[in-house]
Protein backbone atom coordinates (compact mmCIF):
# COMPACT_ATOMS: atom_id res chain seq x y z
CA UNK A 1 0.00 0.00 0.00
CA UNK A 2 1.14 3.12 -1.16
CA UNK A 3 1.07 6.54 1.05
CA UNK A 4 0.44 9.84 -0.86
CA UNK A 5 2.02 12.99 1.06
CA UNK A 6 0.17 16.18 0.58
CA UNK A 7 2.10 17.40 -1.33
CA UNK A 8 2.12 14.77 -3.78
CA UNK A 9 -1.80 14.51 -3.68
CA UNK A 10 -2.08 18.38 -5.21
CA UNK A 11 0.24 17.53 -7.62
CA UNK A 12 -1.70 14.52 -8.38
CA UNK A 13 -4.95 16.40 -8.15
CA UNK A 14 -3.98 19.35 -10.85
CA UNK A 15 -4.24 19.26 -14.82
CA UNK A 16 -0.60 19.49 -14.66
CA UNK A 17 -0.18 15.95 -14.90
CA UNK A 18 -2.21 16.47 -18.03
CA UNK A 19 -0.73 19.15 -19.24
CA UNK A 20 2.14 17.30 -18.92
CA UNK A 21 1.84 14.57 -20.64
CA UNK A 22 3.29 14.62 -24.47
CA UNK A 23 1.01 15.66 -26.75
CA UNK A 24 3.01 14.01 -29.70
CA UNK A 25 1.97 10.39 -27.94
CA UNK A 26 -1.75 11.22 -28.38
CA UNK A 27 -0.52 11.18 -32.06
CA UNK A 28 1.11 7.39 -31.63
CA UNK A 29 -2.10 5.83 -30.54
CA UNK A 30 -3.46 3.61 -33.18
CA UNK A 31 -7.02 3.60 -31.60
CA UNK A 32 -9.16 5.93 -29.49
CA UNK A 33 -9.88 4.99 -26.07
CA UNK A 34 -13.20 5.32 -24.10
CA UNK A 35 -12.68 5.96 -20.27
CA UNK A 36 -16.14 5.42 -18.30
CA UNK A 37 -16.45 6.94 -15.11
CA UNK A 38 -19.22 5.94 -12.65
CA UNK A 39 -19.63 8.04 -9.14
CA UNK A 40 -22.43 8.84 -7.06
CA UNK A 41 -24.48 11.53 -7.65
CA UNK A 42 -24.47 14.92 -5.73
CA UNK A 43 -26.36 13.88 -2.96
CA UNK A 44 -24.13 15.73 -0.47
CA UNK A 45 -21.24 18.20 -0.31
CA UNK A 46 -18.27 15.44 -0.58
CA UNK A 47 -20.32 13.69 -3.57
CA UNK A 48 -20.83 17.18 -5.33
CA UNK A 49 -17.41 17.36 -4.92
CA UNK A 50 -16.71 14.26 -6.21
CA UNK A 51 -18.87 15.24 -9.45
CA UNK A 52 -17.30 18.86 -9.78
CA UNK A 53 -13.57 17.16 -9.97
CA UNK A 54 -14.83 14.61 -12.34
CA UNK A 55 -16.05 16.44 -14.88
CA UNK A 56 -12.91 19.17 -14.05
CA UNK A 57 -10.99 15.86 -15.05
CA UNK A 58 -13.12 14.80 -18.36
CA UNK A 59 -12.81 18.45 -19.99
CA UNK A 60 -8.89 18.89 -19.47
CA UNK A 61 -7.91 15.16 -20.31
CA UNK A 62 -10.13 15.61 -23.51
CA UNK A 63 -8.92 18.94 -24.44
CA UNK A 64 -5.07 17.72 -24.07
CA UNK A 65 -5.89 14.04 -25.90
CA UNK A 66 -8.31 14.12 -28.31
CA UNK A 67 -8.09 10.25 -28.73
CA UNK A 68 -9.48 9.83 -25.69
CA UNK A 69 -13.39 10.03 -24.63
CA UNK A 70 -14.63 10.47 -20.74
CA UNK A 71 -18.07 9.60 -19.89
CA UNK A 72 -18.80 11.04 -16.62
CA UNK A 73 -22.02 8.87 -15.33
CA UNK A 74 -23.95 9.80 -11.83
CA UNK A 75 -26.11 7.38 -9.96
CA UNK A 76 -28.97 8.11 -6.88
CA UNK A 77 -28.60 4.94 -5.14
CA UNK A 78 -26.61 1.86 -5.99
CA UNK A 79 -29.25 0.31 -7.77
CA UNK A 80 -29.37 2.94 -10.13
CA UNK A 81 -25.60 2.61 -10.69
CA UNK A 82 -25.43 -1.04 -10.87
CA UNK A 83 -28.23 -0.30 -14.43
CA UNK A 84 -25.89 3.00 -15.13
CA UNK A 85 -22.68 0.69 -15.14
CA UNK A 86 -25.01 -2.00 -17.01
CA UNK A 87 -26.01 0.37 -19.38
CA UNK A 88 -22.35 1.41 -20.12
CA UNK A 89 -21.13 -1.86 -20.84
CA UNK A 90 -23.21 -3.15 -22.97
CA UNK A 91 -23.15 0.01 -25.61
CA UNK A 92 -19.72 1.34 -24.84
CA UNK A 93 -16.60 -0.69 -25.79
CA UNK A 94 -14.51 0.62 -22.55
CA UNK A 95 -10.56 0.67 -22.19
CA UNK A 96 -11.32 2.05 -18.21
CA UNK A 97 -13.56 2.37 -15.65
CA UNK A 98 -12.87 4.97 -12.96
CA UNK A 99 -15.63 4.00 -10.45
CA UNK A 100 -16.62 4.85 -6.79
CA UNK A 101 -19.10 2.46 -6.05
CA UNK A 102 -22.26 3.80 -4.12
CA UNK A 103 -21.95 0.87 -1.75
CA UNK A 104 -19.09 -1.58 -1.56
CA UNK A 105 -20.96 -5.18 -1.74
CA UNK A 106 -23.46 -4.27 -4.30
CA UNK A 107 -21.01 -2.94 -6.88
CA UNK A 108 -18.46 -5.74 -6.70
CA UNK A 109 -20.34 -8.31 -9.18
CA UNK A 110 -20.98 -6.10 -11.61
CA UNK A 111 -17.84 -4.54 -11.49
CA UNK A 112 -16.15 -8.07 -11.78
CA UNK A 113 -18.55 -8.51 -15.10
CA UNK A 114 -17.34 -5.36 -16.91
CA UNK A 115 -13.39 -6.53 -16.19
CA UNK A 116 -13.77 -10.13 -17.69
CA UNK A 117 -14.11 -8.03 -20.81
CA UNK A 118 -10.58 -7.07 -20.30
CA UNK A 119 -11.51 -3.78 -19.02
CA UNK A 120 -8.71 -1.65 -16.94
CA UNK A 121 -10.44 -0.87 -13.23
CA UNK A 122 -9.57 2.13 -11.01
CA UNK A 123 -11.64 2.10 -8.05
CA UNK A 124 -11.80 4.99 -5.57
CA UNK A 125 -12.60 5.73 -1.95
CA UNK A 126 -15.08 2.92 -1.59
CA UNK A 127 -12.84 -0.07 -2.02
CA UNK A 128 -14.71 -3.29 -3.61
CA UNK A 129 -15.14 -6.20 -1.49
CA UNK A 130 -12.97 -8.58 -3.79
CA UNK A 131 -9.75 -6.57 -3.80
CA UNK A 132 -8.57 -8.70 -7.05
CA UNK A 133 -11.02 -6.67 -9.23
CA UNK A 134 -9.20 -4.02 -8.49
CA UNK A 135 -6.04 -2.97 -11.17
CA UNK A 136 -5.72 0.77 -9.38
CA UNK A 137 -7.68 1.86 -5.78
CA UNK A 138 -7.16 5.52 -5.02
CA UNK A 139 -8.63 6.44 -1.54
CA UNK A 140 -7.91 8.94 1.66
CA UNK A 141 -6.06 6.33 4.42
CA UNK A 142 -9.38 6.12 6.40
CA UNK A 143 -7.99 3.86 9.41
CA UNK A 144 -5.81 6.89 10.11
CA UNK A 145 -8.53 9.44 9.77
CA UNK A 146 -10.73 7.63 12.42
CA UNK A 147 -7.44 6.80 14.87
CA UNK A 148 -6.22 9.93 14.21
CA UNK A 149 -9.34 11.78 15.98
CA UNK A 150 -9.69 8.93 18.42
CA UNK A 151 -5.90 10.16 19.77
CA UNK A 152 -6.89 13.37 19.57
CA UNK A 153 -10.26 13.13 21.28
CA UNK A 154 -8.62 10.44 24.34
CA UNK A 155 -6.22 13.12 25.21
CA UNK A 156 -8.77 16.20 25.53
CA UNK A 157 -11.35 14.31 27.33
CA UNK A 158 -8.01 12.68 29.54
CA UNK A 159 -8.97 9.04 28.25
CA UNK A 160 -12.20 9.03 29.89
CA UNK A 161 -15.88 10.06 29.29
CA UNK A 162 -18.87 9.20 27.23
CA UNK A 163 -19.28 9.74 23.54
CA UNK A 164 -21.90 8.49 20.52
CA UNK A 165 -20.80 8.21 17.06
CA UNK A 166 -22.24 8.01 13.70
CA UNK A 167 -21.56 5.05 10.74
CA UNK A 168 -22.12 6.53 7.46
CA UNK A 169 -23.04 3.93 4.16
CA UNK A 170 -21.84 0.02 4.75
CA UNK A 171 -19.03 0.33 2.98
CA UNK A 172 -15.04 -0.88 3.48
CA UNK A 173 -13.80 3.18 4.08
CA UNK A 174 -16.93 3.48 6.32
CA UNK A 175 -15.85 -0.07 8.36
CA UNK A 176 -12.30 1.13 7.95
CA UNK A 177 -13.06 4.63 9.70
CA UNK A 178 -14.64 3.05 12.36
CA UNK A 179 -12.08 0.49 12.96
CA UNK A 180 -9.18 2.78 13.64
CA UNK A 181 -11.21 5.13 15.55
CA UNK A 182 -12.76 2.17 17.83
CA UNK A 183 -9.25 0.39 18.42
CA UNK A 184 -7.59 3.39 19.44
CA UNK A 185 -10.82 4.55 22.18
CA UNK A 186 -10.46 0.93 23.22
CA UNK A 187 -7.32 1.07 24.77
CA UNK A 188 -8.99 4.42 27.10
CA UNK A 189 -11.69 4.13 29.31
CA UNK A 190 -13.39 6.30 26.79
CA UNK A 191 -17.15 4.14 26.89
CA UNK A 192 -19.22 4.40 23.08
CA UNK A 193 -22.69 4.85 24.17
CA UNK A 194 -24.53 4.48 21.02
CA UNK A 195 -23.07 3.62 17.26
CA UNK A 196 -25.34 3.86 14.26
CA UNK A 197 -25.40 4.55 10.45
CA UNK A 198 -26.58 8.12 9.39
CA UNK A 199 -26.00 7.33 6.15
CA UNK A 200 -23.70 10.36 5.30
CA UNK A 201 -26.72 12.60 5.00
CA UNK A 202 -27.11 15.84 7.31
CA UNK A 203 -30.74 15.19 7.79
CA UNK A 204 -30.36 11.83 8.79
CA UNK A 205 -27.58 12.52 11.30
CA UNK A 206 -29.49 15.71 12.51
CA UNK A 207 -32.33 13.07 13.53
CA UNK A 208 -30.21 10.35 15.12
CA UNK A 209 -28.40 13.01 17.20
CA UNK A 210 -31.83 13.90 18.24
CA UNK A 211 -32.38 10.48 19.15
CA UNK A 212 -29.18 10.11 21.01
CA UNK A 213 -29.84 13.35 23.11
CA UNK A 214 -33.31 12.00 24.15
CA UNK A 215 -31.52 9.05 24.94
CA UNK A 216 -28.38 10.22 26.89
CA UNK A 217 -28.46 12.89 29.41
CA UNK A 218 -24.83 13.24 29.64
CA UNK A 219 -22.83 12.94 26.37
CA UNK A 220 -19.46 14.07 26.57
CA UNK A 221 -18.41 13.90 22.66
CA UNK A 222 -19.55 13.30 19.53
CA UNK A 223 -17.62 11.82 16.37
CA UNK A 224 -19.46 11.86 12.91
CA UNK A 225 -17.54 10.24 10.37
CA UNK A 226 -18.13 12.81 7.90
CA UNK A 227 -18.20 16.92 7.80
CA UNK A 228 -21.72 16.40 6.25
CA UNK A 229 -23.10 14.69 9.54
CA UNK A 230 -21.90 16.69 11.73
CA UNK A 231 -23.72 19.88 10.20
CA UNK A 232 -26.66 17.33 11.26
CA UNK A 233 -24.98 16.81 14.63
CA UNK A 234 -24.09 20.17 15.46
CA UNK A 235 -28.06 22.00 14.66
CA UNK A 236 -29.55 19.14 16.97
CA UNK A 237 -26.85 20.07 20.05
CA UNK A 238 -27.58 23.48 19.19
CA UNK A 239 -31.55 23.19 19.21
CA UNK A 240 -31.70 20.91 22.53
CA UNK A 241 -29.33 23.81 24.11
CA UNK A 242 -26.96 20.90 25.32
CA UNK A 243 -23.91 22.30 26.93
CA UNK A 244 -22.31 18.84 28.21
CA UNK A 245 -21.17 17.88 24.83
CA UNK A 246 -17.71 19.62 24.62
CA UNK A 247 -16.56 18.08 21.42
CA UNK A 248 -18.16 17.34 18.06
CA UNK A 249 -16.19 16.24 15.39
CA UNK A 250 -16.58 15.36 11.44
CA UNK A 251 -14.13 14.92 8.85
CA UNK A 252 -13.32 14.94 5.15
CA UNK A 253 -12.44 18.67 5.45
CA UNK A 254 -15.41 20.39 4.25
CA UNK A 255 -14.64 24.20 3.73
CA UNK A 256 -17.57 25.24 6.04
CA UNK A 257 -15.78 23.03 9.08
CA UNK A 258 -12.23 24.26 7.86
CA UNK A 259 -13.61 27.92 8.10
CA UNK A 260 -14.94 26.67 11.72
CA UNK A 261 -11.52 25.30 12.73
CA UNK A 262 -9.55 28.23 11.32
CA UNK A 263 -11.83 30.65 13.73
CA UNK A 264 -10.97 28.29 16.41
CA UNK A 265 -14.30 26.83 17.28
CA UNK A 266 -14.12 25.16 20.68
CA UNK A 267 -16.65 22.78 19.73
CA UNK A 268 -14.80 21.74 16.61
CA UNK A 269 -11.40 22.60 16.97
CA UNK A 270 -10.07 20.14 14.29
CA UNK A 271 -11.09 18.14 11.17
CA UNK A 272 -9.07 16.01 9.09
CA UNK A 273 -9.07 15.83 5.17
CA UNK A 274 -10.45 13.49 2.92
CA UNK A 275 -10.45 15.34 -0.35
CA UNK A 276 -13.17 14.82 -2.90
CA UNK A 277 -10.31 15.76 -5.62
CA UNK A 278 -9.12 12.22 -5.27
CA UNK A 279 -11.62 10.89 -8.15
CA UNK A 280 -9.41 13.35 -10.83
CA UNK A 281 -6.22 11.80 -9.54
CA UNK A 282 -7.72 9.06 -10.42
CA UNK A 283 -8.74 9.55 -13.57
CA UNK A 284 -5.39 11.03 -14.86
CA UNK A 285 -3.84 7.82 -13.25
CA UNK A 286 -5.76 5.88 -15.22
CA UNK A 287 -5.64 7.73 -18.70
CA UNK A 288 -2.20 7.45 -18.04
CA UNK A 289 -2.53 3.52 -18.77
CA UNK A 290 -2.75 4.74 -22.21
CA UNK A 291 -0.37 7.91 -23.04
CA UNK A 292 2.89 6.14 -22.78
CA UNK A 293 2.98 7.34 -19.10
CA UNK A 294 4.67 4.89 -16.92
CA UNK A 295 1.35 2.50 -15.80
CA UNK A 296 0.78 3.22 -12.61
CA UNK A 297 -0.95 -0.13 -10.48
CA UNK A 298 -1.39 -1.16 -7.21
CA UNK A 299 -3.13 1.01 -4.01
CA UNK A 300 -2.54 4.67 -2.98
CA UNK A 301 -3.66 6.22 0.05
CA UNK A 302 -3.53 9.56 1.12
CA UNK A 303 -2.32 11.13 4.17
CA UNK A 304 -4.63 11.92 6.57
CA UNK A 305 -2.99 14.51 9.58
CA UNK A 306 -5.17 16.40 11.95
CA UNK A 307 -6.41 19.95 10.43
CA UNK A 308 -5.51 22.65 13.31
CA UNK A 309 -5.86 26.36 13.29
CA UNK A 310 -2.17 26.47 12.72
CA UNK A 311 -2.32 24.58 9.63
CA UNK A 312 -6.02 24.82 8.26
CA UNK A 313 -4.90 27.36 5.50
CA UNK A 314 -3.25 24.22 3.91
CA UNK A 315 -6.39 22.31 3.66
CA UNK A 316 -9.11 25.38 3.07
CA UNK A 317 -10.00 25.89 -1.11
CA UNK A 318 -12.44 28.96 -0.82
CA UNK A 319 -13.81 28.03 -4.45
CA UNK A 320 -14.50 24.27 -4.02
CA UNK A 321 -17.83 23.01 -4.19
CA UNK A 322 -16.83 21.48 -0.45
Amino acid sequence: MKSITLKAKLLLSTAAIALAMPLGLVQAQERDVTIAVSIPAATHGWTGGVVYHAEQAEKEIEAAFPNIDVIVSTAPSATAQVSALEDLSATQALDALVILPFTSEELTGPVEQVKSKGTFIAVVDRGLTDKSVQDLYVAGDNIAVGANTAHWLVDKLGGEGEIVVLRGIPTVIDDERIKGFSDVIAQSKIKILDIQYANWNQDEAFKLMQDYLAKYPKIDAVWANDDDMLLGVIEAVDRAGRKDIKYALGGNGMKQVIEMVKAGDQRTPISTPYPPSMIKSAIYMTAGQFTGQAPMRGSFLLDAPLITPENADQFYFPDSPF
